[in-house]
């Protein structure tokens, strides 16, 4: 039997499937970074974006909230903070 695929991996950037995150999202600290761009290389769907001064940012309309950032950060500057969806509606 065949079943048709719907959708591939790595189809967040035109799905936006942000909104059913995990219910965490990463919080970049941005004190202790030191470019190394390991967040930017374990991403699933490559929505991490950022320079060799530090400042990286996830695009949470396509972050599901893995942690998978969190988790390779050499030197513990990413946290998973709790989504806070009512504060996002609102602005």
């Amino acid at each position: 039997m065949i079943i048709p695929v719907t959708s591939k991996p790595r189809t967040s950037k035109a799905n936006k499937t942000g909104t059913w995150r995990s219910g965490k999202k990463p919080h970049f600290i941005q004190k202790e970074c030191i470019a190394c761009r390991l967040c930017v290389m374990v991403c699933p769907e490559g929505c991490i974006s950022g320079d060799k001064r530090c400042t990286y940012i996830a695009d949470f309309k396509y972050c599901k909230g893995c942690g998978n950032c969190a988790a390779v950060c050499p030197v513990a500057d990413i946290e998973m903070v709790k989504e806070e969806w009512w504060r996002e509606t609102i602005s």
